[in-house]
């Protein structure tokens, strides 16, 4: 249960704490006081939407904050959970769950399973279709729990063997799907005939060859200074030394130098000749070169950065196509495991729809009894089971859907295509009636559930927000007398001036002010008549 609402800056709220109890709690009060702002605060930190326009005037953001007393929740610490949302003007959301930060999605996802809020246009999980077979399954209650746990087991072990199917190419057309992609890959690369090293060299050839005429220019020039200029001039050098290499040992030291260098020249000019021969290339040896080198980019794309990482994938994706192949036996005894799961789902999915079948009726018959007491005689819920013939759900083979006729000679339409807000609200209504014992949600919150009913419908709705409340927290806004007359705690909103700016005030009433509150409701003022028939009221509560 909320044990604290704490709101800040949102419309017309400056700062409120509000502490909440167990049971039904009812909040009445001025028209414009606020209290549809409370209800669209617990909105908010259930994950709603929220528009910056609803933040107070003047302030840069709101908050809300809750705490939650539910002893049995995971999330709780020492039976707590703080859950708060802070939203600024720039759109930014902070929200957080115990102190740790989580998404807009992740808090409506954990606030989905412990409040329902229901109002005007807002009834969140009777309009979701998926919660409908929730809602039927909490009715039958243990008549089909057994044969639910034991789909649930054979459904996972049912699941697990079709990923690992589809993880060993178990699908014939998908195996084989593999195996072509793969026998093309290993095609593709194996006729490529690459070398290691291959593509370095066919690089360097290529910046040869669009360096040619530079090359051959350059090593022209080269090659005629060093055998025209150079050579001949060792020479002469050489021829000089020797008159007078006899006179002393370091010219004849210096003259053998100089004749090693002569030897070394000449070897070097033979290969600066040699290498302007390697400068002869063809078109097609260029072209060839060029599609070469396409090609090996072409499979760098497709398998590795390198020759040597296509290689290796090469190697890697012929042990992948071994292992596939050998695969079929295994497939073929996780096939047949497959077919025994399922025809054992298939009887378990059979008498969960038979049970369901059944029970859809009574629980249709039910919710249209309360709806009679609600003053909506001529509707009728409809709680349809179809059967799915060709697929496995989660919960078996059924899809439940709750359809509606409002109005005599219409025909029945979807819950959810319900155009009356107060419609809703009612039908809500009753069908929380019927599934108090077994609805799982702690909190239920309604948004003006009374709009458009008095008299007779006026005390049906009381008399089932209370026998709600006793096994749920109630929060409830209403303006009808006899639902605050009934109420376990009744808060007064009202809302003041002060220094030039209007703010909400809540405050929780001691039974004389109940009675007050009551009498004003009632007739509009408080008076000996109105608060003798405001005590009337309060005494049927008691009794």
């Amino acid at each position: 249960m909320i044990t604290t609402l704490h709101i800040k800056n949102i419309g017309i709220i400056e700062d409120i704490t509000i502490d909440l109890n167990q049971g039904l709690n009812v909040l009445t009060g001025e028209t414009g006081a606020g209290k549809t702002l409370i209800i669209d605060s617990l909105q908010i930190i259930s994950g709603g939407r929220f528009s910056k326009e609803m933040i107070r005037k003047g302030q840069t953001h709101s908050f809300v904050e809750i705490c939650m007393y539910e002893p049995k929740n995971p999330n709780s610490i020492d039976g707590n959970i703080i859950v708060s949302r802070e939203i600024n003007l720039n759109g930014k959301n902070m929200c957080k769950i115990n102190g740790r930060m989580v998404t807009v999605n992740e808090l409506k996802e954990f606030m989905n399973n412990l409040i329902e809020i229901h109002g005007q246009n807002d009834n969140q999980n009777l309009l979701n279709n998926k919660m409908h077979l929730n809602y039927l399954d909490g009715f039958i209650g243990e008549k089909i729990i057994d044969q639910k746990q034991k789909y649930t087991e054979l459904y996972e072990e049912y699941c697990a063997i079709k990923q690992e199917l589809k993880n060993n190419f178990g699908d014939e057309k998908e195996r084989q799907r593999k195996l072509d992609l793969l026998q093309y890959q290993i095609k593709e690369i194996e006729q490529a005939n690459l070398k290691i090293g291959e593509e370095e060299q066919l690089e360097e050839k290529r910046k040869k060859i669009e360096n040619a005429e530079n090359i051959t220019q350059n090593l022209q020039e080269a090659d005629v200074l060093i055998s025209e200029n150079a050579i001949d001039s060792i020479s002469m050098a050489i021829r000089a030394l020797e008159k007078i290499e006899t006179i002393d040992q370091k010219y004849e030291k210096a003259s053998g130098e100089l004749k090693n260098i002569y030897y070394e020249l000449q070897e070097l000019s033979r290969d600066v000749n040699s290498y302007k021969g390697d400068m002869e290339f063809d078109e097609e040896e260029k072209d060839w070169i060029e599609e070469r080198l396409d090609l090996i980019y072409s499979l760098k794309r497709k398998y590795g950065n390198t020759i040597q990482e296509i290689l290796q994938y090469n190697e890697t994706t012929k042990k992948e196509v071994e292992h596939i192949a050998n695969l079929e036996e295994y497939n073929k005894e996780l096939r047949q495991k497959q077919k025994k799961i399922e025809e054992k789902m298939q009887l378990l999915a059979n008498q969960m729809h038979e049970i369901r079948s059944q029970n859809a009726q009574i629980l249709s018959d039910r919710i249209n009894l309360e709806l009679v007491q609600l003053e909506m005689k001529n509707a009728k819920i409809n709680v349809k089971v179809t059967y799915l013939e060709n697929e496995y759900l989660k919960t078996g083979k059924d899809n439940i859907t709750f359809y509606i006729t409002t109005n005599k000679g219409e025909e029945e339409k979807e819950l959810s295509k319900i155009a009356s807000g107060g419609e809703m609200s009612r039908t809500m209504l009753a069908i929380k009636k019927v599934l108090a014992d077994t609805d799982k949600t702690p909190i239920l919150i309604f948004d003006e559930i009374d709009t458009g009913i008095s008299g007779k419908a006026a005390n049906s709705v009381a008399s089932k927000l209370k026998a709600i409340a006793n096994t749920h927290q109630v929060i409830c806004i209403s303006h009808l007398p006899n639902i605050a007359a009934i109420a376990d705690y009744n808060y007064f909103i009202s809302k003041n001036v002060y220094q030039e700016r209007t703010k909400t005030q809540v405050k929780l009433l001691q039974e004389k002010e109940v009675i007050e509150e009551i009498a004003r409701i009632s007739s509009g003022e408080i008076n000996e008549i109105s608060l003798k028939y405001a005590n009337e009221l309060r005494n049927k509560k008691a009794s």
